[in-house]
């Protein structure tokens, strides 16, 4: 079965640790894929409920006013979503999740090795493959298989930000008084949604994680905490 090229729109990098949340976050204001389908808004990876899994969460094309998503955004047929997972402390990924739209399901590839690292990926048709129904607002869909919980489709925007205020204080307009306190500051993302792919993966499936980078630099009793990062890359 021939393979498709991709090629790298954005990729957010973050470390992880699988015993708390972590989250890196880019909404709207990476020029080259503001308002694309290729804009990633939050990543976040984080401990399941079961304490043996990790839950990794790729949000884009946000901000999305609500009810709006089914009719002006939807997940795009050209762009794969790419978890990398560094599991040998060398930042380069070892294993990837793959999530590529094809009608109106969302199909996974891996954890598997990539046949290339980098800006350029291929996805993994000869890896185990999973899918789930694009949910809507109103037809929230899962799927699991062989330990593995999948999902996507439009979520509320779990970011908290004022935005309107981080404008003032950039324009100079709330000199001298800069940012609100948290009792005063709006978020803006409230009432907001962005498109949201899910998976839940088996800690058996990435690995031994690496010593914390952290260790590097003197920093002790630092738990193993595997690399990982979201790209979104688009067809060539």
């Amino acid at each position: 079965m021939k393979k498709t090229k991709i090629f790298a729109g954005i990729t957010i990098v973050a470390l992880a640790f699988f015993t708390i949340v972590f989250v890196a976050a880019d909404h709207i204001d990476a020029p080259a894929v503001a308002g694309t389908t290729t804009d990633i808004a939050d990543f976040y990876a984080f401990e399941g409920d079961n304490p043996n899994k990790t839950v990794f969460i790729a949000t884009v094309q946000g901000p999305l006013a609500p009810g709006t998503v089914t009719e002006n955004a939807v997940f795009d047929e050209d762009v794969l979503i790419e978890f990398n997972i560094d599991n040998t402390g060398d930042f380069i990924e070892d294993l990837v999740i793959q999530a590529i739209k094809r009608g109106d399901s969302m199909y996974f590839f891996g954890p598997a090795a990539p046949s290339q690292t980098g800006l350029n990926s291929e996805v993994a048709v000869f890896a185990e493959r999973n899918s789930v129904k694009i949910s809507t607002s109103d037809d929230f869909q899962t799927s699991s298989n062989n330990g593995m919980n999948f999902f996507a489709g439009p979520r509320r925007d779990a970011f908290y930000f004022d935005f309107n205020r981080f404008n003032e204080v950039v324009s100079g307009a709330a000199a001298p008084d800069g940012f609100f306190p948290p009792g005063t500051a709006e978020d803006f993302f409230e009432d907001l949604n962005v498109l949201a792919i899910a998976v839940e993966i088996p800690n058996s499936m990435l690995g031994t994680a690496p010593p914390h980078v952290g260790a590097a630099v003197g920093i002790d009793g630092l738990p193993p905490a595997y690399n990982v990062w979201v790209s979104a890359k688009r067809k060539q």
